[in-house]
């Protein structure tokens, strides 16, 4: 398929007439239209002492969140992180130092388009992807990578051709060894500024703040926000940040984990909200005594709603939804939704939360919004070993360009 792009817009030629039936499919079928796709790298043979291959497990949700393979899937790609702009797919390869591009057809499924080397541009050819991200325009990848100089982890920045699906490298920002590579940076509304923290461990404490230049080109810069959060008066106890997630306009939550110093001290997490200035700077009125607690103590990740109203904090003790109010203090909504260890999850547009338990082996799928909330119809699914997860919201937009 030939995309072009004209007068700042994404449009699509007359090739598109070659994706005609499995569009055409899809609207015959009114009643079940897809909200959502749901790709899973899912490792093969997880119990072997050898290296285990994965595969990509791809599924249509429908209004219900009930899920139904995608045609073709699962898709043999030996892929782990992944990320989704609404024309690609973009991949880590697992014994390559590469990140695959696929097309995204109407109904779902893959086909390969590009291979990009990563490590050509480290010294050395050092270097190996953690997490992979957009930003809002779908233009930009990041790659946060372990020893990215050979010595220290960074953030690659890559731009799409979107006519092929090759990355074009931009440059890179050595973050130091302490970065929390597999929890990807989150861009706030104005997709000027990223924001990320970590790492876990309770021995060093920062919410690290990156900029991103109009051609892509990520950095990072002192945003401002307090190392740590004291804890009750008169205790040693801190609030160290470790994970990071913006909503649509300029907050940012942060999972605060309680530390005793040198170490975290077991205890349920609390939940910190920031606002971020037209410089990118964050401030916060968090405290010990409006923070929220959780019941998640061993937290894996933390995802915003595309409302920017419900939060979601998923770890070792299950998942649970917050109200996120901006820079108000977020407030308590559901229990544990589960007590499967949730790995990673993703919503839609379509009030869906997709999580993903690698202990479990399962797929959770919750429809959740700001009154109700419950498992999806179908739910929890199986999954061999799911590894990662990314959601790509139906129509695609490429589909609603005229």
């Amino acid at each position: 398929m030939i995309r072009c792009k004209a007068m700042g817009i994404l449009c699509v030629s007359a090739a598109i007439s070659a994706l005609m039936p499995s569009m055409q499919a899809i609207a015959a079928n009114k009643t079940n239209l897809p909200v959502a796709y749901i790709y899973i790298s899912n490792k093969l043979n997880p119990s072997t002492t050898a290296y285990s291959p994965s595969q990509i497990m791809a599924y249509a949700a429908d209004a219900q969140g009930r899920l139904t393979p995608v045609t073709g899937s699962p898709f043999n790609e030996d892929v782990g992180s992944m990320a989704v702009d609404g024309l690609y797919l973009e991949a880590a390869a697992n014994t390559e130092q590469v990140i695959n591009s696929y097309n995204i057809r109407p109904d779902g499924s893959l086909t390969f388009a590009a291979k990009t080397n990563y490590a050509l541009d480290n010294s050395n050819h050092c270097g190996g992807a953690g997490a992979i991200f957009f930003d809002h325009t779908g233009h930009s990848l990041y790659v946060q990578e372990y020893q990215i100089d050979c010595a220290n982890s960074g953030i690659a920045s890559y731009a799409l051709d979107t006519a092929t699906g090759m990355l074009s490298h931009l440059g890179k920002t050595i973050t130091g060894a302490e970065y929390n590579n597999d929890s990807p940076a989150s861009f706030i509304g104005n997709n000027k500024f990223a924001y990320a923290a970590g790492p876990p461990g309770c021995y060093i404490y920062s919410v690290d703040g990156f900029w991103r230049a109009g051609n892509g080109l990520m950095g990072e810069f002192n945003d401002g926000a307090p190392d740590y959060l004291p804890g009750p008066a008169g205790s040693f106890r801190i609030f160290a940040p470790d994970l990071a997630a913006a909503d649509t306009a300029n907050y940012v939550a942060v999972i605060e984990v309680p530390a005793n110093p040198p170490g975290c001290a077991g205890l349920p997490v609390r939940l910190a909200t920031y606002s971020a200035d037209s410089n990118g700077m964050l401030s916060t009125t968090s405290t010990y005594s409006n923070m929220p607690t959780t019941e998640i103590v061993n937290p894996s990740d933390l995802n915003m709603a595309p409302s920017g109203q419900l939060l979601a904090i998923a770890g070792e003790e299950g998942l649970q939804v917050f109200h996120f109010h901006g820079a108000q203090p977020i407030t308590a909504y559901t229990g544990l939704l589960t007590t499967d260890p949730i790995t990673m999850m993703f919503w839609d547009n379509d009030h869906h939360l997709y999580a993903i338990s690698q202990k479990a082996n399962k797929l959770h799928v919750f429809t959740i919004t700001n009154s109700t909330y419950h498992e999806a119809p179908g739910s929890p699914y199986a999954i061999t070993s799911p590894d990662d997860i990314a959601v790509q919201p139906w129509p695609l937009p490429w589909m609603q360009q005229k």
